[in-house]
C-alpha cells in the first residue's frame, strides 16, 4: 500500500522486452537517497507513476522494474521511453505518517487531460474519467493520478477537476503535462468497494 505522496521523481534509462516482447523491464535512475533509507531489497514494492512494481535488479542508484502485457495495456507504462519521468513512492510500513490517501497501486486504466488553468498560486486541472469509472469520483474525494494522491474539486459526468499546488508541480511529472496527454488513473478504494455493494442491491 502506499499514501500518493511521491518522495522522489525518477528517471526512465532502459527500456527492455521480455519474452516475445510483449512485457517489459524498465530501468529508472533515481538519487541514491531514494534507495538507501531504508536499504530497498529485490522483491520490494515501489508506486511507479501509480502502479505498484515489484523490484527485480537493483544498483546504488538505479532500480528495475518489469510490467506485464496487461499492465502495459492498462496503463501509460506502454508509453514510458528513456527520459521518461517517473512519480515514485515507497510502499508504507507500520507507523509511518498516512499524508494522503490509501493508494493501492492497481491502475483502473487512464484519464486524459482536458486543460489546465492557473487559478490563484495554483493551477486548475480537469481530467476526463476512464470509461466505467467516472461513478466513483466524487467532489471532496480522493483520486490518485499516475501516483499522486489528490483531492477532487468538482465533478461534471466523466470530467473533473482538482488544484495543483506549486510543490506538488515541481516534485511531480506533472510540471510536464500537456492538455491531450493520459495519466494512470486510480479510484479511490473505499468507493470501489461500496459501487461492488451497490451493484448487487
Amino acid at each position: 500500500m502506499f499514501t500518493g505522496i511521491v518522495t522522489a521523481l525518477g528517471t526512465v534509462r532502459e527500456v527492455q522486452p521480455i519474452g516475445a516482447g510483449h512485457d517489459a523491464r524498465f530501468v529508472i535512475g533515481v538519487a541514491p537517497a531514494f534507495l538507501a533509507e531504508p536499504e530497498t531489497a529485490i522483491g520490494a514494492s515501489i508506486c511507479c507513476s501509480g502502479v505498484c512494481l515489484t523490484v527485480v535488479r537493483l544498483g546504488a542508484d538505479e532500480f528495475a522494474v518489469d510490467a506485464s502485457a496487461e499492465t502495459l495495456a492498462r496503463s501509460t507504462l506502454h508509453g514510458w521511453r528513456t527520459g521518461s519521468r517517473v512519480n515514485l513512492e515507497r510502499s508504507l510500513r507500520l507507523g509511518d505518517e498516512l499524508g494522503g490517501h490509501l493508494v493501492a497501486g492497481h491502475v483502473d486504466g487512464m484519464a486524459e487531460v482536458l486543460s489546465a488553468t492557473p487559478e490563484n498560486a495554483s493551477v486548475r486541472w480537469r481530467f476526463r474519467a476512464p470509461a466505467g469509472f467516472a461513478a466513483l469520483v466524487a467532489p471532496k474525494g480522493s483520486v490518485a493520478l499516475d501516483g499522486v494522491s489528490l483531492t477532487v474539486n468538482e465533478v461534471e459526468g466523466e470530467v473533473f477537476g482538482v488544484n495543483i499546488i506549486p510543490h506538488t508541480t515541481g516534485v511531480t511529472s506533472f510540471g510536464t503535462l500537456q492538455p491531450g496527454d493520459r495519466v494512470n488513473f486510480e479510484a479511490d478504494t473505499l468507493a470501489r468497494y461500496v459501487a461492488r455493494q451497490l451493484a448487487f442491491r
